[in-house]
């Protein structure tokens, strides 16, 4: 069991490269960037709080050891092996770049490849120890057991007794959260940056992560005062409180509002201004209203996003996990995405569901390519669609990202397991290509496309009841969402991957049109080979996927994983030879995976059962129907016995996820602002973290015990 939790000594670092694009700024632009990357890591502290009880001590007690000497000094005097030394170095790389003990990809925990004894030696032999033996005793004393503890609630993030979250009290379970959800629906709250506790009587209590705690020194711009006190819920009592990430949060706000001095425009200014008024009172409302001016800022030249943003990692999948970014704009990329943006109209009725279905006004968005130069919070993704309020991406417009030097720096597969030499070859060569393509199709078409079916404040309905049919049954629509229903608030557990899967699927089955591969570069025998990658890419991750699923909880532990297994099982049920995935022997008599694809039916076959599941998707999505959908997608969900010997034996074969190294900016006396880059290993992460945050965190010390 240890095995699966402990990182290998030999997972690959990356390195983040920015360089370039950020000495092509203005010295007010790298100003801009530099108080926006601190707001985004010190706001990534947060995820500490969010993902475990032992995170922050894990996090603190690895601080005090990393700034008090360098690595090579604690090297040198080390009292344990070279093997152990290096597992050290990796477990710390591990818990700063997933900002906990939990896999940011997997949620499952991470625990350290040496003894506790030989970890506490090597604790016991640093600098820290000698100066500040007293602290580092207690954050010991806090976090050694439950770093090392695989007992079956620690292995993974999940509702009790299941797994373990921060996002709600230990005595929290699915169903009290369905409860909360709906006083929620019904107060026109947001969940997205509250945790939810529960007192040993059964009342509740939601904390609401704010600077204000109490009475609000904000005046009329505080549209949360009035919400915080005590009320009742179906004969429950719920409190809601404030001030929840307080201190972190007011550190946040004070580098936006100096970002803002260097801001290129008003609609930065604007922005910035209600980000940290949202940070300030706790609004969701206003992170709205500053996201609202952030869609309206076209084309900058540092673009970022802030916030409580994806709902990933919540066990009930409403509730928002902070991150932050700064990049700056890929100009050669972003013609690209430019040019599939402007044909955007063309290509949305191809897909496979009928026009009542897509949203009245297709909302062109900003579509840029960049290149990341700070990404705080628990990981890195290739690709984003925000903002994730359905009512502003649907009615008012969006943005959509792809970090180009993130999909740079993932491209680098040396070996690739379960495909035939022919494929392996095609798939290292074309992988990073294909992918590009996919994250275009996956964030403009996919997460981009579709209507709700809505009713109004007023009543109204967003469509034509009388003539809309259910594609499914050629029926009259009769469920859609209230006023105050979002997606996620009606599928809870199962949105996230369900809507990755929607995603996934769109960017599939629309790299199949001639016309938009043209505009990334490909036509010929060049485009059909990016069609088959693409594809084959689709299909193995579906496979390798199964890494992610927990046998012992039935739950997926990764939505973009769990969506890629849901493909792939469409793919196999469509039959016709299309999709082959056959356990046998390598070379050396082991157990292995041989997938095989089609590549002559992908147009046909392929297509259709793509285009049949992914109709059924948006219809029970855009009608709000939670029962059809999550009975569907769960059905293809389910692991058999088969695939659970199939989870084995890519478990035996798995390659370790690499890990980002990225730069710090450093404000000079000046005013000048220094890029600080560092080696890709595990030396280079370390070194970023204790120049990144160098001296202790008492107000992070400090929320961990008042949690």
């Amino acid at each position: 069991m240890s095995s699966l939790h402990v990182i290998s000594n030999k997972i690959p670092v990356c390195q983040l490269a920015c360089k370039t694009a950020f000495d092509g700024l203005t010295l007010r632009e790298k100003r801009y960037a530099h108080f926006i990357s601190r707001a985004s890591f010190e706001g990534g502290l947060i995820v500490l709080l969010q993902t475990s009880s032992e995170s922050a001590p894990v996090f603190l007690l690895l601080q005090q050891i990393f700034t008090a000497e360098s690595v090579e000094s604690l090297r040198g005097r080390k009292p344990i092996s070279d093997d152990e030394f290096q597992s050290f170095l990796v477990y710390a790389s591990a818990v700063f770049t997933n900002m906990g003990n939990y896999k940011s990809f997997g949620d499952s925990k991470m625990i350290p490849g040496l003894s506790k004894e030989s970890f506490r030696a090597l604790v016991e032999s640093s600098v820290a120890y000698t100066q500040c033996r007293e602290t580092i005793d207690s954050l010991w004393a806090a976090c050694a057991d439950p770093m090392y503890s695989l007992e079956s609630r620690d292995r993974e993030l999940a509702f009790p007794p299941k797994g373990k979250t921060s996002y709600y009290s230990v005595n929290c379970t699915q169903d009290d959260a369905e409860f909360i959800q709906g006083f929620l629906t019904e107060k026109g709250i947001s969940p997205y940056n509250t945790r939810l506790f529960k007192s040993e009587k059964g009342e509740y209590e939601i904390r609401i992560a704010s600077v204000a705690k109490t009475a609000s020194p904000f005046g009329s711009n505080d549209k949360m005062a009035s919400r915080v006190g005590d009320d009742e819920y179906k004969g429950k009592r719920v409190r809601i409180t404030r001030g929840d990430y307080s201190e972190l949060l007011e550190r946040v706000a004070e580098n936006l509002r100096k970002a803002s001095e260097c801001a290129a425009n008003e609609n930065e200014k604007s922005m910035l201004e209600y980000y940290v008024r949202s940070f300030e009172t706790g609004s969701i409302d206003d992170h709205k209203d500053g996201s609202r001016y952030w869609i309206k800022d076209k084309g900058p030249i540092i673009e970022t996003y802030i916030g409580f943003i994806e709902s990933y990692r919540d066990p009930f999948g409403v509730r928002g996990e902070f991150e932050g970014f700064v990049a700056m704009v890929n100009k050669e990329m972003s013609r690209k995405f430019e040019n599939l943006v402007a044909s955007a109209e063309k290509f949305l009725p191809l897909l496979p569901w009928p026009r009542a279905y897509e949203k009245d006004v297709f909302l062109k968005p900003d579509f840029t390519s960049l290149d990341v130069l700070s990404f705080g919070g628990s990981g890195i993704p290739a690709g984003i669609n925000i903002p994730n309020y359905n009512d502003i991406r649907g009615n008012e417009g969006f943005k959509n990202v792809s970090l180009g030097n993130v999909l740079a720096a993932r491209a680098d597969d040396k070996r690739v397991s379960f495909l035939e030499d022919d494929d392996a070859k095609l798939y290292v060569e074309l992988k990073s290509s294909a992918f590009e393509v996919q994250v275009g199709l996956h964030e403009l078409m996919g997460h981009g496309s579709g209507k709700h079916f809505q009713k109004k404040e007023n009543g109204e309905l967003n469509f034509d009841v009388d003539t809309v049919r259910h594609t499914e049954t050629n029926e009259k629509i009769t469920s859609f969402y209230g006023p105050h229903d979002t997606w996620d608030s009606k599928f809870t557990v199962v949105a996230s991957s369900y809507e990755e899967c929607r995603a996934e699927c769109v960017g599939i089955y629309m790299c199949l049109s001639e016309e938009i591969l043209k505009i990334f570069g490909y036509e010929g025998q060049a485009a059909d080979d990016i069609i088959y990658v693409n594809w084959l890419l689709m299909v193995r991750a579906g496979v390798v996927g199964l890494e992610f699923f927990s046998p012992e909880t039935k739950i997926w532990r990764q939505a973009h994983m769990q969506a890629r297994y849901v493909i792939l099982q469409v793919l196999l049920e469509a039959g016709e030879g299309l999709v082959d995935v056959r356990v046998g022997e390598d070379e050396e008599g082991k157990p292995d995976i041989v997938i095989r694809l089609d590549r002559s039916k992908i147009g046909t076959v392929g297509k259709k059962a793509v285009g049949d599941f992914l109709r059924k998707l948006q219809v029970y999505k855009s009608t709000a129907d939670v029962e059809s959908g999550t009975s569907m997608y769960n059905r293809y969900s389910s692991v058999n016995e088969h695939w659970l010997k199939c989870r084995e034996i890519v478990l035996a074969k798995k390659q370790p996820r690499p890990m980002f190294v990225q730069a710090n900016t450093k404000l000079q006396s000046s005013g000048e602002v220094e890029l600080l880059e560092y080696s890709a290993s595990v030396e280079g992460i370390v070194e970023s973290f204790a120049q990144r945050f160098p001296r202790y965190d008492s107000a992070l010390e400090s929320l961990w015990k008042n949690r």
